[in-house]
């Protein structure tokens, strides 16, 4: 009988080349599956991996590892692989939207040339699976949830896989960087304090693409201002705003209404129903000539418009509204009518062109065979995110390991997880103020995934190379303060 099952503990090399910056260089592809024990050392899960190293490398202590991570939580990690720093991006056009044939093509501006890089895939996702039990039954909903599923189980079960793998690939000596995008940012703020306190294992940096709140709270009036500069941006990119915005370059303008967030829109929020309402008519103006909305609709919403609204409500005179991750991406709804869109334009534009392409990728370029289903997104659910306090965490290994730096990446226009909401996370991760030298922020003209967009795909690429330079230390630079 042929079994659909996965291979536990396997791996398969493949011999490559390519250029990256005008540099050519050979590298290796090693494509696998790696084990999670208990503490019995039953395995209890084995996660696929993506692994490249660059051939003519000759001392590894002194080459950067890249550990990548997706987010969802539930989601695979070919996003980032296949269309951001791996060797091999999606074929796409200069904005990032799916072009014919499907597939991959070479990434000129990947970090593999000061890098190595591995992608990993949480139970669930990609080809990673939960395994029987010693006696051959699968683990209940619940026992999964405990020992997988959840912001703390994530974290405790990678740092355990991590060690094996940087032990198995011997690179403890190298410097280590975490990378994650969206709730992957969560898993790697805590992965860094994971590591460091459970695994004894110190990284160098930690980079955080369109991040969570990572633990830190953004509720109430805080939440509904901290969308403002993300609808003008959004609105300037669509041409909405009235003229004397609209010519305004796209920073020079947020700059101005990030001011305005939080001296005045925040406070007149603050107020709620007690907010006068000559005041109230005031903001609501300035909210709405920031936002491309009516001045009508901001009262209606009593000045905290919401998402969908606005998704549905920008473009309305259009017949059109405007995507959640990425709100370049355009969608036709079956009414005008109604206070939300029918579907997601960019998640559906992302799986026409990364489904193929990661499937043809595995299997005829890097010889990955299986007839397990590769997973874009895992079923995860429901995930427990009690007890999250990774960005505390983050703050505790950057403040016990002076080493320790960290790069937030944002898209303008990425109305999920918004970049000012991204600013806001930074400046509240360190209260104190005495590692604010150590945390930097990057905004793009692109969304979620700025990587798709051509020009950011180089520019984010550049960013985290320079990170990766700036948080080496220099020879004999003791990590003390």
């Amino acid at each position: 009988m042929h079994e659909r099952k996965l291979a536990i503990d396997d791996k398969n090399i493949t011999k490559h080349s390519t250029k990256v910056n005008g540099q050519k260089f050979k590298y290796t592809a090693t494509t696998g599956t790696q084990p999670v024990w208990d503490e019995e050392g039953n395995p209890i899960a084995s996660l696929f991996y993506t692994y490249y190293q660059r051939s003519d490398v000759k001392d590894s202590a002194k080459r950067p590892l890249v550990i990548s991570f997706n987010g969802g939580p539930g989601s695979a990690s070919v996003w980032m692989h296949v269309a951001y720093t791996g060797p091999r991006v999606l074929n796409v056009d200069d904005e990032g939207y799916p072009l014919q044939p499907y597939g991959v093509k070479t990434n000129p501006y990947s970090i593999l040339d000061v890098a190595d890089i591995v992608f990993v895939n949480p139970v669930n996702t990609g080809y990673s699976r939960v395994l029987a039990g010693k006696d051959g039954e699968m683990p209940s909903k619940e026992q999964q949830k405990k020992m997988f599923f959840g912001v703390n189980a994530d974290i405790n079960y990678l740092a355990e896989w991590l060690n094996t793998f940087v032990s198995r690939n011997n690179r403890w000596r190298s410097p280590k960087y975490l990378i994650g995008e969206s709730y992957g940012t969560t898993r790697v703020a805590g992965l860094a304090k994971e590591l460091q306190e459970r695994q004894w294992m110190y990284v160098n940096g930690v980079i955080l693409v369109s991040p969570t709140d990572i633990g830190i709270k953004r509720d109430g009036p805080v939440k509904a201002a901290n969308r403002l500069p993300y609808f003008t941006a959004a609105a300037w990119y669509h041409k909405a705003l009235t003229p004397s915005l609209q010519q305004k370059p796209l920073a020079e303008l947020l700059a101005e209404v990030e001011t305005f967030t939080i001296s005045e829109y925040l406070p007149a929020l603050a107020k709620g129903g007690f907010i006068t309402a000559q005041e109230k008519h005031v903001i609501a103006e300035q909210v709405a000539k920031y936002a491309g909305l009516s001045v009508e609709a901001v009262i209606n919403n009593n000045l905290d418009v919401d998402n969908s609204f606005f998704w549905k409500e920008l473009l309305r005179d259009r017949k059109q509204t405007i995507g959640r991750l990425d709100s370049r991406y355009l969608g036709i709804d079956k009414k005008v009518a109604g206070s939300s869109p029918d579907y997601n334009a960019e998640l559906s534009s992302w799986l026409h062109s990364f489904t193929p392409a990661i499937n043809y990728y595995l299997r005829e370029e890097l010889n990955y065979k299986t007839d397990i289903k590769y997973n874009m997104f895992g079923n995860v659910r429901p995930w427990d995110r009690t007890g999250n306090k990774t960005g505390e965490g983050l703050r505790s290994a950057m403040a016990q390991n002076p080493y320790l730096q960290v790069m937030i990446q944002s898209g303008y226009f990425d109305g999920a997880t918004n970049y000012f909401d991204a600013k806001y996370t930074m400046w509240q991760l360190d209260p104190s103020g005495l590692m604010k030298d150590r945390l930097s922020f990057k905004g793009y003209e692109s969304g979620h995934m700025m990587y798709l967009r051509h020009e950011d795909l180089r520019d984010a690429n550049q960013d985290i190379r320079e990170f990766i330079k700036r948080s080496l230390p220099a020879k004999g630079q003791a990590a003390k303060y």
